[in-house]
């Protein structure tokens, strides 16, 4: 999956869950501080992210995302294993 298509999924899963624009999502979104999202709604994105690549993402690999730029390198990760 390129970037482009795993920020338009992702866009997908931040409309759909947490009624965020899409426009808003963007690789340099900060999910905490631009997205408004909580550690509630993080433990949710992993949920959603778990079932795009069908893998289990482990709590120390999420811990250090922060932008929408870290969530498609962590999926890139996440498909690579």
């Amino acid at each position: 999956m390129s970037d482009q298509e795993i920020l338009d999924k992702l866009r997908t899963i931040l409309h759909d869950t947490f009624e965020i624009e899409v426009t808003r999502v963007t690789p340099e979104a900060q999910l905490f501080a631009d997205l408004d999202l909580d550690s509630i709604d993080a433990v949710d994105l992993a949920i959603q992210l778990q079932k795009l690549t069908g893998k289990r993402i482990q709590p120390q690999d999420f811990k250090d995302i922060r932008s929408v730029a870290d969530v498609i390198s962590a999926v890139h990760r996440l498909m690579a294993v």
